[in-house]
């Protein structure tokens, strides 16, 4: 099939299309992973964007579902050098055109990645539009410059559950804040034993307090945290009274909820190779990481202590403020991109805080 990539600067490419045929417009992201692509197109962080791979060649193990960190995929599309027809692995169940056929989703092709990579990462991300099938330049064009921006979006309530529900452990109590959780961060809590009780976005504060938590955790999520409004509320009515744990876009709006600010990255941290520093043992681990927000280091208060950041650009990546009980980290210790050493030093932390 015919596909065709137009981004907000002019730039048209024409490749091949794979999966269905559709318009779709979303922010044009790149991540730098090898592997892991099943975990990438089923993030919910990735809603509202059009994730592109820097590795050039994507979906030789083809679709197991087994890693999935959603129910489908959330990437409004994907963009590839190369994508593999004929996958080799003894678990696979589908290629990946017909994981995308399935999800009616789109993705392109044939196109210089390294090219875009290098674009974005002198310009920024890009609004863009993607088209498989018989469209026009001109057409495709439009609509990414109609596209609205990452920050004007509400994309919360896309990934969030429908209804509370619990995993029943026989640890202490966590309530989680669904805002597109990652099934593998459930798997860590789960781990260690909490009794979680995981709520829709808009849950009404007297809701959670109903479930008598020890703790409150925020998780990833996508779009601009500032957005997350009812999220930064919530955050603020528990501050102080128990602890609050986050990872990534959790990270984001209990530094909000705290009274900092948080700023859009030119082009963003995602994959599975980004060096972060401890700045309590000097230790550096390599993480796996998916954001386009950080926290602004000079608005956080002089109560919260910056524990980790990134070695490339020097970006916070970890906070804690023990006068109101707040451990974070910016980057997803449950996704341990070979190492477990960052999933079990945050996960095991925040158990010995609750025991």
């Amino acid at each position: 099939m015919n596909a065709i990539l137009a981004l907000e600067d002019g730039t048209v490419l024409r490749g091949r299309g794979f999966g269905c045929e559709k318009l779709v417009l979303g922010e044009l992201v790149f991540a730098t992973p090898m592997t892991g692509y099943e975990e990438s197109l089923t993030d919910p962080s990735y809603k509202g964007q059009i994730l592109m791979f820097t590795y050039p060649l994507i979906g030789n193990y083809g679709i197991s579902k087994e890693t999935f960190q959603s129910d489908g995929m959330k990437a409004e599309g994907m963009v590839v050098r190369e994508y593999c027809k004929t996958p080799s692995h003894y678990k696979s169940l589908l290629t990946l055109e017909e994981f995308l056929r399935g999800e009616e989703k789109s993705g392109i092709s044939e196109i210089d990645t390294r090219m875009l990579t290098i674009k974005m990462r002198r310009y920024g991300t890009m609004r863009a539009s993607l088209a498989v099938g018989e469209y026009e330049e001109e057409e495709v064009l439009e609509s990414a410059n109609a596209c609205p921006g990452i920050e004007r979006l509400d994309l919360i309530e896309k990934v969030t559950c429908d209804r509370p529900y619990r995993l029943k452990g026989i640890g202490k109590r966590v309530a989680v804040l669904d805002l597109g959780i990652k099934k593998s961060i459930l798997s860590s809590l789960r781990r260690r034993g909490f009794d979680i009780f995981v709520f829709p976005y808009k849950t009404r504060v007297e809701e959670i307090e109903n479930c008598e938590p020890d703790a409150l955790f925020l998780p990833n999520g996508p779009g601009d945290p500032k957005r997350a409004k009812h999220a930064i509320e919530i955050v603020k009515h528990f501050l102080g009274t128990i602890p609050i744990f986050g990872i990534c876009f959790g990270h984001q709006i209990i530094s909000l909820g705290m009274g900092a600010d948080t700023y859009k990255l030119k082009f963003g941290h995602r994959g599975a190779n980004h060096p972060v520093k401890n700045l309590e043992n000097g230790n550096v681990n390599i993480t796996s990481q998916n954001h386009g927000f950080a926290v602004d280091v000079d608005s956080l208060n002089h109560k919260t202590k910056i524990t980790e950041i990134n070695a490339n650009d020097g970006t916070v990546e970890g906070i804690k403020n023990d006068y109101y009980g707040v451990l974070t980290t910016q980057y997803h210790p449950e996704a341990f991109p070979g190492p477990r050493d960052t999933e079990k030093t945050f996960f095991d932390e925040l158990k010995k805080r609750l025991s």
